[in-house]
């Protein structure tokens, strides 16, 4: 299969030897020109399509994940040099387990006591200490409808981060955490 496409387009061949457009050289090197900027076009708005990704997204909140893909959240966390903390919670059917998922996903020191404190502690006044902090995008995939990870858990879990979103806001960092329920 020939990668030329003129090759088997009577129509096309036809246009390239046409009067008036000046000689077969420069009709091709046209339509190549015209090619390229087909293409440069169109991942120029592909470009703008991701530089959008949180365009109706506050810096600061605590949302359900809806139509965003994890891998498309990393990308973005990345093009604006954020820091992307990802846990996987499916696997987790207690209070300890999601937290402790959620530890040793965002790499937390062992002295993280595993409690709700705790938590605050390590994405707030320590992370703050480590010095001057870009943003954040989180995402907490598959957390756990369970009878001892009930309603009540997931919304106390989401109520740290909500209040962590709070302090990040304040410094004027953004702080976007995305969940899923399992």
């Amino acid at each position: 299969m020939s990668d030329n496409v003129y090759a088997h387009d009577p129509r096309v061949a036809s246009d390239l030897f046409a009067s008036g457009e000046g000689n077969l050289f420069q009709r091709v090197m046209q339509l190549k020109e015209d090619s390229e900027s087909r293409d440069k076009e169109a991942a120029l708005s592909l470009n703008e399509e991701a530089m959008d990704l949180f365009a109706t997204v506050r810096p600061n909140i605590v949302q359900s994940i809806r139509a965003f893909r994890v891998q498309d959240l990393a990308d973005e966390a990345q093009r604006l040099n954020q820091h992307f903390l990802y846990a996987f919670c499916a696997n987790a059917q207690t209070k300890q387990e999601v937290l402790e998922t959620i530890a040793t996903s965002f790499l937390f020191p062992k002295h993280f006591g595993k409690n709700y404190d705790g938590l605050y502690d390590c994405l707030t006044d320590l992370v703050q200490k480590a010095g001057e902090q870009p943003g954040f995008v989180i995402v907490l995939e598959g957390l756990p409808i369970a009878q001892k990870f009930d309603k009540d858990g997931r919304e106390t879990l989401l109520d740290v981060f909500r209040e962590a979103s709070e302090y990040w806001a304040e410094r004027q960092v953004p702080f976007r955490v995305f969940y899923s329920f399992a």
